[in-house]
């Protein structure tokens, strides 16, 4: 299982990636990091998978506009402080 704090700093680097405007290369990191994230959400309380939910919508809300600046804040932010929890 990865370390929290290597889900945080995979997050960062891809929020690094997408404001570099590397976004295909973002993207695919994107993808994993979701991935290797998911089995800390499974351990959340209801209130705490609802944030989650949400969290994850709005990455994916900004990536559907090309948003990347708004995924880049998401990601490095708001994704980061639930890893965290």
């Amino acid at each position: 299982m990865t370390s929290h704090a290597q889900i945080i700093a995979d997050a960062q680097h891809c929020a690094r990636l997408f404001r570099l405007g590397r976004d295909i290369e973002a993207a695919l990191n994107m993808v994993e990091l979701i991935d290797t994230a998911m089995p800390l959400s499974t351990r959340l309380a209801p209130e705490q998978k609802a944030e989650w939910t949400l969290v994850l919508s709005e990455i994916l809300r900004c990536q559907e506009r090309q948003d990347w600046l708004g995924v880049a804040d998401w990601l490095e932010v708001e994704f980061v402080a639930l890893c965290r929890v």
